[in-house]
């Protein structure tokens, strides 16, 4: 009986890794052949690969940012409604990314939202869109890492760093921050990961529109759109080679950190 155990769950593992396998195999194996024909532009490649690393690193830096003291308050303190926001925060890991995209759009439309663009300027296919889109579908994945960290840090440090007269700001940034950074690099990188592949909420609210709003995810549907699959698989390759960096790295934080 064991080893039948032993035997299908590695040969269920086998098949789910032969199959991502096979996936970057086919996508290979179309990029050489025949019937590519279209050159890539790679002006176009450039300027979406910039705008991409520009985009989802302020919108990762801006997530981190603001949920560091919302993560903290929901893994230390308890209060009225704590279920019902926590929940509201995790909307946006659940909730489609176009919808997310459309309620974004649909608030600029209010007379707030247009108040908001008079005073920073217009969001509604814009650069500035593509970072907020972002940065709304990321914070929720933002606020849940940094709890589960916060969460794990035994709160008797904070207790103790309290009897011998630090502040809660001091106890924060000299206790907690220290203990948690690990936790909060590894979280930058998958915030920024997810960043960078995202899709749905950009195209929302941005638009599609070629070397102007066009991130690496956007200029997969504009070249698949085109038929320009050589392209495509190009910039697929890129957000792969960045998931796997990012994953690599998160796995090694431990030896690179501390």
């Amino acid at each position: 009986m064991n080893r039948i155990f032993s035997i299908s769950i590695g040969l269920v593992s086998a098949l789910l890794i032969g199959f991502f396998l096979l996936l970057i195999g086919s996508m290979i194996a179309e990029f050489y052949s025949e019937s590519i024909v279209k050159t890539p532009e790679y002006s176009e490649i450039l300027f979406a690969i910039k705008l991409s690393l520009w985009t989802a690193t302020i919108a990762s830096i801006t997530a981190i940012l603001v949920s560091l003291p919302v993560a903290y308050v929901f893994s230390r303190y308890s209060f009225w409604g704590k279920n019902i926001f926590d929940t509201i925060l995790d909307l946006p890991i659940v909730l489609s990314p176009i919808a997310i995209g459309a309620m974004l759009l649909i608030f600029f439309n209010t007379s707030l939202g247009r108040q908001i663009e008079r005073l920073f300027g217009p969001f509604v296919f814009e650069v500035r869109g593509i970072i907020l889109a972002q940065f709304i579908v990321v914070v929720g994945l933002s606020i849940r890492l940094l709890k589960e960290t916060f969460s794990g840090i035994d709160v008797e440090y904070e207790n103790l760093a309290r009897t011998l007269g630090c502040n809660q700001f001091q106890v924060f940034f000299r206790v907690v921050f220290p203990i948690a950074l690990k936790g909060i690099i590894a979280a930058f990188l998958l915030v920024w990961g997810r960043a960078m592949g995202e899709f749905g909420a950009t195209v929302t609210l941005a638009g599609a529109t070629t070397m102007k709003t066009e991130t690496v995810p956007v200029a997969i549907y504009l070249n698949f759109e085109s038929v320009d699959i050589s392209s495509a698989i190009i910039f697929i390759s890129i957000l792969i080679a960045v998931s796997m960096g990012v994953l690599f790295f998160v796995r090694k934080i431990d030896t690179y950190v501390g």
